[in-house]
């Protein structure tokens, strides 16, 4: 009787397996997905569109250490949850010793903003952008032929795949973390709040908003920040038409200005070019520039405000933004008074989403099984 019930349960089990293959790929859109409408247009690839499968696998594979090559390094080691997804180094650490080139970017909001990915803007799509680090030998080593072979012998990961897409492929790995990733959206912070009506900025708060908001214009007495001219107003990172999402802000001169998006383009008006990152989560996220130059919001605001250094390239939007002209032409930047740069700095702490930095549906899904 035990052997016929065994028997039974395995017939039972290899029938459900023959008809789960059979389904294919399922499609269940992901539930109460709302996008927020300040933030502005935004589109999907028709190929691969948000799904509650889709998301599932490029979560898991996005804190799975097994798209490394030593199975030691995951998506998440360089992005963690609690930094807006950065990692809090200057230069995240090289497998092959030393540091890599450029700091850890924050990847909210990755639905909006530019089309070209990494600081240099070397991909043109969130799915080129998934299998470069697992293929850069300095940060994950990982040989995509070999990948595909681990993800093929685990039962788990070829349900997934089978569900959100059909077959274990590179292609599908990359649409399944560029899903994850698309939906790493940020928009409750305070600043979001009061955009709703349902919260109120202190004083200093707001006027460090308005200074944000506001190109300085000393023929009319408008003091301003000028972060505006870089920093959309909602999303606060770099704009999406042309290659107005990157820019030279004045950090070297031209005998040592790194390549940037020349690098990609091959065109020298880009050189020092690098992209516009979002500003929200700012808080969390130090170090500060493509290579984690700054260490605090105040040496940033120190920059902008007079360490500006000229080069060929130096975006006109930070040359001209000046508070006190009549000051003369020695200092370059925007010369504010320390209170105009502690608001700012205030208004920027209101950008910091607590429920995007905890959210548990975009934790790691391996701890406790969340």
């Amino acid at each position: 009787m035990l052997l016929s019930l065994t028997a039974a349960a395995l017939v039972f089990v290899a029938a459900w397996v023959v008809w789960d293959r059979a389904r294919g790929p399922t499609a269940t859109p992901i539930a109460d997905f709302s996008a927020p409408f300040v933030f502005g247009r935004f589109s999907v690839p028709a190929d691969n569109p948000l799904t509650q499968e889709a998301f599932a696998l490029g979560r898991h594979l996005f804190y799975d250490p097994i798209l490394s090559g030593n199975n030691t390094v995951s998506c998440a080691s360089c992005h963690l949850q609690a930094l807006a997804f950065t990692d809090g180094r200057a230069k995240s650490p090289a497998l092959s010793g030393g540091v890599l080139e450029f700091s850890s970017m924050s990847l909210a909001n990755l639905l909006w903003g530019q089309e070209r990915f990494f600081w240099d803007g070397r991909a043109t799509s969130l799915e080129e952008q998934a299998l470069i680090p697992i293929q850069h030998p300095d940060e994950m080593d990982q040989d995509i032929d070999a990948l595909m072979v681990e993800l093929r012998a685990s039962i788990k990961y070829r349900r997934m795949f089978r569900r959100a897409y059909g077959d274990v492929t590179a292609e599908n790995t990359a649409k399944a973390l560029a899903t994850f990733m698309r939906m790493l959206i940020s928009s409750d912070s305070k600043y979001d709040r009061y955009l709703r009506g349902k919260a109120r900025l202190t004083a200093q708060e707001e006027h460090g908003r308005k200074l944000f908001m506001a190109h300085p214009d000393t023929k009319v007495s408008l003091r301003g920040g000028n972060c505006i001219d870089c920093h959309s107003q909602f999303l606060t990172s770099g704009f999406r038409d042309a290659l107005d999402g990157f820019s030279n802000n004045g950090l070297d001169p031209d005998g040592t200005l790194p390549d940037g998006l020349m690098a990609v383009t091959g065109n020298s008006a880009h050189k020092g070019f690098f992209k516009v990152p979002t500003l929200r989560n700012i808080a969390v996220t130090a170090p500060y520039m493509h290579d984690g130059r700054f260490k605090t919001l105040e040496e940033v605001m120190d920059h902008y405000n007079d360490g500006i250094v000229v080069s060929d390239t130096l975006s006109p939007l930070i040359l001209e933004a000046d508070n006190a002209p009549d000051n003369g032409p020695d200092t370059i930047g925007l010369r504010m008074t320390p209170e105009e740069m502690a608001a700012i700095i205030a208004f920027l702490h209101t950008l910091t989403d607590e429920v995007f930095l905890t959210n548990p549906q975009l934790s790691n899904p391996f701890d406790g099984d969340t």
